[in-house]
């Protein structure tokens, strides 16, 4: 890649940093903003006994539990949404079989729902 193409590639990226570092965002909060989405769209499968949680151990019914990660490894990079599995999972940045939530009758993320879950984990992922 060259040295140009590279600079246009981490741009974006060092700006949204920069936005998000001065811009007074408001402190997202695991318990009011987070818990919710995950309680009204991942709860159906990624609680114990559930297809998510069978085949790969992710329960999301808690803070404790969602850092836990899956039988692979963590789904949250605190404070790097770009690095986070749950993230690439949220907004169809994966192979579309893996695209979050799984199935046919299950609605995708909206906008807001996946841009919340990136403020909180960018903002450090608190259990807050």
């Amino acid at each position: 890649m060259s040295k140009i193409k590279m600079a246009l590639t981490l741009v974006p990226v060092g700006l949204m940093a920069l936005v998000v570092g001065c811009s007074g965002e408001s402190q997202v909060s695991f318990s009011k903003d987070v818990q919710p989405i995950l309680n009204d769209n991942c709860l159906k499968c990624h609680v114990e006994g559930g297809a998510g949680f069978v085949k790969n151990g992710l329960n999301m019914t808690s803070y404790e539990n969602l850092m836990k990660g899956t039988n692979f490894g963590p789904v949250i990079e605190p404070g790097s949404s770009i690095s986070s599995t749950l993230v690439r999972l949220i907004s169809g940045n994966a192979d579309p079989s893996l695209k979050m939530p799984h199935g046919s009758g299950n609605k995708p993320l909206s906008e807001g729902e996946i841009n919340t879950i990136k403020a909180w984990i960018d903002q450090g992922a608190k259990n807050n």
